[in-house]
């Protein structure tokens, strides 16, 4: 008897949602290298731990997996990964975050080139993109890991959401 594979059965987040999440992880990481040296190590570093460390005490959620009601899980399992799993996919993915935090912080006009930086980043999450089965990105198909809805979490789009409805009825009144 075969059995269907686990991705069609979770329940797969869409890209903007994935992409805030994202954006809410860098955000610490970018302030830390602001505030600190600006250093590629220290920044991979800190996301490593905030990536690694904290998910796997918290269920398969970051930060902004949590704000935004997601968890990875292993692929095979629809468990929590292990700690060799997210090591690694946060590597690859500390890579390409700390390449874009590094270039976005020494960007200006006279050094536009560090915008390239953001290129392996771009690369590996647009993977995911042009996924519609898996929505996998290639950190992802590395580690053998999915991204997936759950009831979990903070359900921060949705409050976003009311609270622009709430902004556009004062606004009409």
């Amino acid at each position: 008897m075969q059995t269907e594979p686990l991705y069609t059965r979770l329940p797969k987040v869409p890209m903007w949602r994935r992409a805030c999440a994202l954006f809410v992880d860098i955000l610490p990481v970018w302030l830390l290298s602001s505030l600190l040296v600006n250093n590629f190590i220290l920044d991979f570093l800190v996301w490593l731990g905030l990536r690694v460390l904290l998910v796997s005490a918290n269920q398969g959620q970051s930060l902004g997996r949590w704000a935004f009601d997601m968890k990875v899980v292993d692929e095979r399992f629809g468990k929590s990964p292990g700690l060799l799993e997210l090591t690694k996919r946060e590597a690859l993915t500390g890579i390409g975050v700390s390449l874009t935090v590094f270039g976005v912080t020494n960007l200006n006009p006279s050094t536009a080139q560090y915008l390239l930086l953001v290129v392996p980043l771009a690369l590996d999450c647009s993977l995911a993109y042009f996924d519609p089965m898996r929505k996998q990105a290639f950190h992802d198909r590395f580690a053998a890991t999915m991204v997936v809805s759950t009831r979990r979490g903070y359900s921060l789009d949705i409050k976003v959401k009311k609270w622009v409805a709430q902004l556009r009825r004062f606004v009409k009144q």
